[in-house]
């Protein structure tokens, strides 16, 4: 297949691009940049000049495939939902561009939304469009194009997707442990997030475009919890900063635009999607590669 990959020089994108080439599918990679252009070149696969800003280029990328993956989401998480938003005129865009066909469009989202309720272990089975998280409305968005266009969408949700360099939201709590010069948990630290390694991650968006399962979702999970004070112990070992637990009154000051994130607890399990697909997570874990971070 020709896939149209947008995201294709980030973080996660530029790790679906060699699973899909040693596949042998052809890969058109969404760039915004001269050097992203050339970056995608030296790997094997061909350039689309394009932007998250104007989604008319990545109507034209998918128009020009067989299948997309869109892996691309603007990551400033302090304008969240404005950014839930643009990912929403881009789903709309590219869905304009396969409709009335059977080529997959496969959308990301996150594995908050296969909960219930707060602390329940979120499932592949499970979407509440009332959902608090703006990021829904990137499903919302599949589910309406897919019923008005005909179009074959299915789902990859993630979790705090890591290596030793990014590691999800952990990256910006990171930043701001700098600058605070001390790594903060709240309260006890129960909260939890699913977590997997960015390797098999990669491998799990190849095995959902080549499946192209009108509506399956599937979950990047290979720990389905990882606490909260676990997290940030693992951060003050690697910062050499103190570990502090915050009352729930001092979140506010220290988390800022965080704040919303701070105490989550959002297991995730990834049972079904190893069932249908075959995968299996082998990559580091979270703490492993907290314990190793690239400083």
């Amino acid at each position: 297949m020709r896939i149209f990959l947008t995201g294709a020089t980030g973080f996660i994108g530029s790790q679906i691009l060699p699973q899909l080439l040693e596949a042998g599918h052809k890969v058109l990679g969404l760039s915004r940049s001269d050097a992203g252009a050339k970056q995608l070149a030296v790997l094997g696969a061909e350039a689309h000049r394009g932007d998250l800003d104007d989604p008319a280029t990545l109507r034209s990328g998918a128009s020009m495939s067989d299948a997309v993956i869109h892996c691309a989401f603007d990551h400033d998480f302090s304008r969240f939902v404005e950014n839930c938003q643009k990912d929403k005129r881009n789903i709309e865009a590219m869905g304009e561009a396969l409709a009335g066909s059977t080529r997959p469009l496969i959308i990301t989202s996150g594995t908050g939304m296969g909960s219930r309720s707060p602390g329940e272990l979120a499932s592949e089975e499970v979407f509440d469009a009332a959902n608090a998280n703006p990021r829904k409305i990137s499903e919302v968005t599949g589910a309406a194009v897919a019923a008005a266009r005909g179009v074959n969408i299915s789902y990859v949700r993630l979790p705090q997707v890591h290596d030793t360099r990014k590691q999800g939201l952990i990256t910006p709590l990171i930043d701001l442990a700098r600058a605070k010069g001390r790594v903060a948990y709240v309260g006890e630290g129960k909260g939890r997030w699913a977590a997997a390694h960015v390797s098999d991650v990669a491998r799990l968006y190849k095995l959902a475009v080549e499946r192209a399962e009108s509506g399956a979702r599937y979950h990047a999970v290979a720990e389905e919890g990882v606490p909260m004070r676990d997290i940030a112990e693992a951060l003050g070992r690697s910062l050499k900063l103190p570990v502090v637990s915050l009352s729930r009154d001092e979140v506010a000051d220290y988390f800022g635009w965080m704040a919303m994130f701070a105490d989550l607890d959002v297991p995730a399990s990834s049972a079904l999607t190893q069932k249908k697909l075959g995968w299996k997570p082998v990559g580091r874990g979270l703490i492993a590669d907290l314990d190793n971070l690239e400083t």
